[in-house]
C-alpha cells in the first residue's frame, strides 16, 4: 500500500498532521464570563506612600471585623494562597449541602434504596412454527399473536424484606382448533410476592448500616451516610474556626503596624530635632557641632525615616496566620500598615483599596488570665473539632464491623407468592349475565376468585469457606483499629498543644511586665541623657543610642501586648471554644417559603405514624445529640469576681465576649494609677505621639497603662 502513495501526497499528509498537533496542544479558554464579578474591575489602584492625600479612616472593632468577614465570605480563605494553589481543599459554606445532597453517598441517596419502585412494560409479539404433530395448531401449523401488559410496585422495608405487587394482562390468539374462544382471550393475573432474608442481609441494624443489597466492604446505609454528613459538618466548623482565627490574626497585625508606625514617627521627629540642634551648632562653628556629630545625627534621622517608610508600606512577608508555628498562629510582629490592611481586607471580603483606611480601635488584653487546667482539658477533649471528627470516623468503622459480620452468614430467604387469575373472552364486559363455562369478562372471573395459586418456600445458598466475608471482617477490624489509634494520638496531641498554649500565656504575661519595666528604664535614660546634653553638650552618642533603645523598647512592648492577647486566644483555640469566645454561632440558613408550604402540605397528607416495636433488640445508639457549649453557658451566667493578684495589670478595654472564664475588671481611671510601686514595676504614662498619617490632633498614648 505504501508504494501507491506519491511523494506529494506524503508531504501533504505530514503538513496536515502538524496542523492537527498544533490544534490539540494549543491553549484554549472556556466560555465562562471574565470576570465573574464586575466589581473586581472597579477596584481602585493601590495606595502608596506618595499617595496619602484625602485619606479617611474607618475605626473598626474586632467583633465588627469578624461579623463583616462572615457575612461576605462564602469561601473560608486563609493567608497562604490556598484558594489559588489548591482550590478544591478550601472549605466553603456549601460543603455540608454538597455532602448532604450527594446522589451516591448522601443520606437521601441511602434512603432512596427503600423507596417504592414502579415499573411497567408492554410487548406485542407474533410467533409461527411448523410442528411435527397434527394435533397442535391447524394441521401442525402453529401461529400465535401475544400482547402482554405488565405493571408492578415493589417496596423494600427497613429490615430488608422485599414486597412486590404485580398485575399482568395477556391477550393471546393462536391457531389451536380446540380454543374456547377462537378469536382470542384475555388472561389477567394479580400477583403478590414476599422475600424476607432470614440470615445474610436481614435485620434493621444491617440495612441501616450497609443498606439493602450491600456487598462486602461497601457500606452505604442511612447511618453511614449520616456520619459522612457529620464529618463534613466538623470539617466546616474546623475551617470556620481557622478563618475566624486568621481574621483575628490580621486584625492584631494591623494594630501592631499602626503602633509601630507611631513609634517610628516619634523617633524620627526626635532624631530630626536633635539633628537640627547639632546642625545649628555646626553652622555656628560652636562646641558640640562637630562635623562627625552632625553626620551621625543626620544618619540617625535617615535611619528612622527609613523605618517610617517601611512601617507605612511594609514588605510582602508572611504575616501571622494559622499553622505558622502553632495551629492558631504565632505572632510575627511585622511592620507595614498598608500591607496588613490589605490582608485584613482580603479576609473581610472588601476591595483591596477604597476611599477608607481601616484602623483597629480595640486594645489588646492587659489583665492577668488564669485557666483551670482540669476544666480546659475536659473541654478540649470534648469540644475540639478534630477529635469530634475522628470520633465520627471511629463510629463509622464500628458500624462497618457490625455489618461485615453479617456477611459470614449464608443466604437463607423465606419466599412466598400468591396469585389470583382471571380468564375471559373480553377484558371488561358490561353484560351481567354469566355464560358458562367461563365468564365473558376476564376481570369478572378475576373478581370471582375461582382460580388462585400460592407458593411458599426457602432459598438457600452460601460460598464454601466464606473467604470474601472473612477478609471483609478482617479489613473492617483493621480500619477500626487504625481509627482508634489515630484518635488516641490526636487526644495526646491536643493536650500537648493545650499545655503549650497555657504555658505561652504565662510567658507572654511575664514578658509584658518585663517590657513595661524596660520602657520605663529606656525612657528614664533618654530623659536623663537629654538633660545632660542640653546643659553640658556632653554624651551626644549616648543620646543617639538611647533614642534607638527607647524606640526598640516601645516596639517590643506592643509586641508583648499583642502576643499576650493572641496567647489567650490560642488557649480557646486549643480547647475548642474559639467560636464561642468570638461570639460566633453555627445555624442552618432559612429555606425558601415554597419549601415550608410544600412541607406543610405533605405533612397534612401523611397518616399518623405508628411507633416501631423493637421486640428482638433495640436500635443501636449512634449519637448522643448536641450538647450545649460550656463556654456559651459560662458566658450567659454571671462571671465570678476575679482573684486578686499583686502583679496583675489592669485591662484597658473589655475583652471580646464569649470567654466565660475570663474576668472582666473595670478600666481604672488615670487618678487611680499610682506613680510608682514598691515592687519596682513602673507605673507612668510616657509622652503621647500622634498615630495618624493625616496630621490630625487625635492623640494615641504609646504606653497606656502599666502594671
Amino acid at each position: 500500500m505504501s508504494g501507491c502513495l506519491s511523494p506529494k501526497s506524503a508531504e501533504k499528509s505530514e503538513g496536515d498532521l502538524a496542523h492537527y498537533q498544533h490544534v490539540v496542544t494549543q491553549i484554549e479558554y472556556p466560555t465562562v464570563p471574565v470576570p465573574c464579578d464586575e466589581n473586581v474591575l472597579r477596584t481602585p489602584p493601590p495606595r502608596t506612600m506618595r499617595d496619602l492625600s484625602n485619606v479617611q479612616y474607618r475605626d473598626l472593632s474586632l467583633q465588627d471585623a469578624i461579623q463583616i468577614a462572615l457575612s461576605k465570605s462564602r469561601v473560608l480563605l486563609d493567608l497562604g494562597g490556598t484558594i489559588l494553589q489548591a482550590p478544591e481543599t478550601v472549605p466553603t459554606s456549601y460543603d455540608i449541602a454538597v455532602q448532604e445532597t450527594d446522589p451516591q453517598l448522601g443520606p437521601e441517596a441511602a434512603l432512596s434504596a427503600f423507596d417504592a419502585q414502579f415499573a411497567t412494560s408492554f410487548y406485542a409479539a407474533k410467533n409461527q412454527q411448523i410442528m411435527n404433530n397434527q394435533a397442535i395448531g391447524n394441521a401442525g401449523i402453529w401461529w400465535q399473536y401475544n400482547d402482554v401488559l405488565q405493571a408492578e410496585i415493589s417496596k423494600r422495608t427497613a429490615d430488608g424484606t422485599q414486597f412486590t405487587i404485580q398485575h399482568i394482562i395477556n391477550f393471546a390468539r393462536d391457531s389451536n382448533v380446540g380454543n374456547v374462544y377462537p378469536g382470542g382471550a384475555f388472561d389477567t393475573v394479580i400477583q403478590g410476592e414476599m422475600r424476607h432474608p432470614l440470615l445474610q442481609g436481614g435485620g434493621l441494624e444491617f440495612n441501616r448500616i450497609a443498606g439493602p443489597g450491600a456487598r462486602p466492604g461497601v457500606s452505604n446505609g442511612v447511618l453511614v451516610a449520616r456520619i459522612r454528613t457529620d464529618v463534613s459538618i466538623a470539617d466546616f466548623q474546623r475551617g470556620l474556626r481557622d478563618f475566624v482565627s486568621n481574621v483575628e490574626n490580621a486584625y492584631w497585625d494591623l494594630y501592631f503596624a499602626y503602633r509601630d508606625l507611631d513609634i517610628r514617627i516619634k523617633a524620627r521627629n526626635d532624631a530630626l530635632s536633635l539633628w537640627q540642634l547639632i546642625n545649628a551648632l555646626h553652622a555656628a562653628d560652636k562646641r558640640g557641632g562637630e562635623a562627625e556629630k552632625e553626620a551621625q545625627a543626620r544618619e540617625q534621622y535617615f535611619r528612622f525615616e527609613e523605618d517610617v517608610q517601611n512601617s507605612l508600606v511594609g514588605q510582602l512577608l508572611e504575616g501571622t496566620r494559622t499553622n505558622d508555628g502553632s495551629a492558631p498562629g504565632t505572632f510575627r510582629g511585622l511592620p507595614g500598615v498598608q500591607v496588613a490592611e490589605r490582608r485584613l481586607r482580603l479576609l473581610m471580603g472588601l476591595p483591596a483599596t477604597d476611599a477608607e483606611l481601616l484602623r483597629p480601635c480595640d486594645e489588646p488584653a492587659m489583665a492577668k488570665i488564669s485557666f483551670n487546667w482540669a476544666n480546659i482539658t475536659c473541654e478540649a477533649l470534648t469540644q475540639r473539632e478534630e477529635l469530634r471528627r475522628q470520633r465520627w470516623v471511629v463510629k463509622g468503622r464500628e458500624l462497618e464491623c457490625v455489618a461485615a459480620k453479617n456477611f459470614l452468614r449464608p443466604n437463607l430467604d423465606l419466599v412466598g407468592r400468591y396469585d389470583i387469575r382471571g380468564f375471559g373472552k373480553e377484558l371488561i364486559s358490561s353484560d351481567p349475565v354469566i355464560k358458562p363455562p367461563f365468564d365473558t369478562s376476564s376481570y369478572s372471573s378475576l373478581a370471582d376468585g375461582q382460580s388462585q395459586e400460592w407458593q411458599v418456600g426457602l432459598e438457600f445458598s452460601m460460598p464454601l469457606g466464606f473467604r470474601q466475608g472473612h477478609m471483609a471482617l478482617h479489613n473492617a477490624e483493621l480500619q477500626l483499629t487504625h481509627a482508634r489509634v489515630v484518635l488516641r494520638e490526636q487526644e495526646r496531641q491536643v493536650i500537648h498543644d493545650l499545655s503549650e498554649a497555657v504555658s505561652e500565656v504565662d510567658r507572654a504575661y511575664t514578658l509584658l511586665g518585663t517590657d513595661i519595666n524596660r520602657v520605663r528604664a529606656a525612657q528614664d535614660q533618654l530623659e536623663a541623657l537629654r538633660a545632660v546634653y542640653k546643659e553640658k553638650l556632653e554624651g551626644f552618642f549616648e543620646v543617639l543610642d538611647a533614642q534607638r533603645r527607647y524606640a526598640d523598647a516601645l516596639t517590643r512592648y506592643y509586641e508583648s501586648r499583642v502576643e499576650y492577647t493572641l496567647a489567650i486566644r490560642n488557649v480557646h483555640y486549643q480547647k475548642g471554644s474559639l467560636l464561642a469566645y468570638c461570639d460566633v454561632a453555627l445555624s442552618e440558613g432559612g429555606w425558601p417559603d415554597k419549601a415550608y408550604e410544600d412541607a406543610l402540605r405533605r405533612e397534612r397528607l401523611r397518616g399518623k405514624p405508628k411507633p416501631l416495636d423493637y421486640v428482638i433488640r433495640k436500635a443501636m445508639v449512634v449519637s448522643t445529640g448536641s450538647e450545649p457549649c460550656a463556654d456559651a453557658e459560662a458566658a450567659a451566667a454571671p462571671s465570678p469576681p476575679p482573684s486578686a493578684s499583686p502583679d496583675a495589670p489592669a485591662s484597658p478595654a473589655a475583652q471580646p465576649a464569649g470567654g466565660g472564664d475570663l474576668p472582666q475588671p473595670p478600666r481604672p481611671s488615670a487618678a487611680e494609677i499610682p506613680a510608682k510601686t514598691t515592687a519596682g514595676l513602673a507605673v507612668q504614662q510616657p509622652p503621647a505621639a500622634t498615630a495618624l498619617l493625616d496630621g490630625s490632633d487625635r492623640r494615641v498614648p504609646l504606653v497606656d497603662q502599666h502594671p
